[in-house]
């Protein structure tokens, strides 16, 4: 049997950051309401489109891996919300960035759970043999579908991209055990309104309307989260006492801490990073995992823990068995291009639509 090898692994952070202080210049809120409520203190805005922060995050990826011709790889997959376009799918752009011409390319839309249902994706079709090679990101740029006049929702949002490159192996490596699913009766809790063909095509786009009802997600997220991590050590027949990491989706600080504390695993064994980059939706798990590693929390041959929770209602966890590598055999090199202006600068007009 063949597995889908984790080779390579990249992020892409935007250089520009906006802070709970500059969040509280433009809507009623302050650091001590949104840190206590969510553990965020800032978060990153992106001044290029999703599809270039996923090429970042692709190439930083391909470059860990060793892989200097992108027409080695069969699959480019793209986990996102926040498409640059929806027609064509934006993983072909980056495919054409990349110059990967001989791959496949789709994107995924399964909100925060997104990057772990693409993973069990081309996991499956290299295990079928069908595909040998494939980059799996995870971007989004949120600016527009946040009501930045809605501190409920409006400062738990920022921009990012992750990746990871995967290669089939006889090692006995990458995601082993994985459980997706959807509660999609409750959908409407976490939903965007004025976008896609439910929207009059000649109606006026108005503010975005990120529909969010925090309690119940709160109380699904951890639910959901903490039932398919328990069916995944099922799967693989491990106990949560065997597991060395946990990365959970950074959503929230509470919420993290509330399936920290079912599945019983100390505080160094869990990743948080929610403090930087507040939720990155589908890039949150793959920034995380580069910086599990970089940190040295994933080390060699770790047994890693993954779960999230998203809009659908998607929820997802994936036991991941780290190989023997943990330094990249061509260091990351790849960024946006620098950006002179401010994060509230960055997000003026939108924050204009939202009045």
């Amino acid at each position: 049997m063949k597995y889908a090898k984790i080779t390579g692994w990249g992020k892409c952070i935007p250089p520009v950051k906006l802070t709970n202080d500059d969040l509280s210049q433009i809507m009623d809120t302050n650091d001590e309401w949104i840190t206590t409520r969510t553990g965020i203190k800032e978060r990153r805005i992106s001044h290029q489109n999703t599809a270039e922060l996923a090429t970042i995050a692709a190439k930083n990826a391909l470059d860990c891996a060793g892989i200097k011709n992108a027409d080695e790889i069969d699959l480019v997959l793209l986990a996102t919300c926040s498409p640059s376009t929806m027609v064509a799918n934006t993983a072909s752009e980056v495919q054409k960035n990349l110059n990967a011409t001989g791959a496949a390319a789709c994107d995924v839309n399964a909100a925060c759970s997104g990057f772990l249902y693409a993973l069990q994706n081309a996991t499956a079709q290299i295990q079928s043999g069908m595909i040998k090679k494939a980059v799996v990101i995870g971007a989004e740029r949120m600016t527009w579908y946040v009501n930045w006049q809605r501190r409920d929702s409006g400062v738990l949002f920022g921009d990012g991209a992750g990746a990871v490159v995967l290669e089939a192996s006889d090692d006995k490596t990458g995601l082993l055990g994985t459980k997706t699913g959807c509660d999609s009766e409750d959908r409407e809790i976490l939903h965007i309104t004025n976008s896609g063909t439910n929207t009059d095509k000649y109606q006026p786009v108005g503010p975005s309307d990120l529909l969010f009802e925090g309690r119940e997600i709160f109380k699904r997220a951890v639910k959901g989260m903490t039932t398919a991590v328990d069916d995944v050590l099922t799967q693989v027949g491990s106990a949560i006492t065997d597991i060395d990491v946990l990365i959970p989706h950074q959503a929230n600080l509470r919420i993290i801490q509330a399936i920290q504390s079912k599945v019983n695993l100390p505080d160094d064994a869990v990743m948080v990073n929610i403090d930087k980059y507040g939720n990155t939706s589908a890039a949150t798990i793959p920034i995380a995992i580069c910086e599990a590693v970089e940190n040295g929390l994933i080390k060699e041959n770790s047994r890693v823990i993954s779960a999230a929770f998203g809009a659908g209602l998607t929820w997802a966890a994936s036991f991941i068995q780290w190989g023997e590598r943990v330094t990249p055999i061509i260091p990351a090199s790849h960024s946006l291009t620098p950006c002179d202006e401010s994060g509230l600068e960055l997000i003026a007009d939108a924050v204009k639509h939202c009045q």
